[in-house]
């Protein structure tokens, strides 16, 4: 979801785009495929993405907003993130492979990414840690 000034403005979801059916309904294309690779075979479109394109859909800037997702997302999806005009990051979680490239890029971009710790709190994602 995608918040700005404490209001919600975008949400989204991993799934079929409208009106197509779910890979839950007629099974999924990349059955058997190691999570991350051919994503072209993908009927769904990521979360990140619905949250951009909900917002586009409504007319909703998510410029300087901060956006909050269960994992580091792919790097096309922090493509298009950095390209929306977010602010910040806040995950869950980094086990999406390929989650050190897209902060590398998050980084470059200067947008945080901040990791939910259990207590509630939030620590700053040091890029200096994974040494490029």
């Amino acid at each position: 979801m995608a918040v700005r000034d404490k209001t919600i403005i975008s949400t989204g979801y991993n799934g079929a785009p409208r009106g197509l059916p779910h890979c839950l309904d007629i099974g999924c294309a990349r059955k058997g495929m190691k999570s991350g690779t051919h994503p072209e075979l993908c009927r769904a479109t990521h979360a990140e993405q619905n949250v951009v394109a909900n917002a586009a859909r409504m007319g909703v800037s998510l410029f300087g907003a901060t956006i909050y997702i269960k994992d580091v997302p792919c790097v096309l999806c922090a493509k298009i993130l950095i390209n929306s005009g977010i602010s910040q990051v806040i995950v869950k979680g980094c086990e999406y492979p390929g989650y050190k490239d897209s902060i590398m890029m998050f980084s470059k971009a200067c947008i945080e990414v901040k990791r939910l710790i259990p207590t509630g709190g939030l620590i700053l994602i040091d890029i200096k840690l994974f040494g490029r």
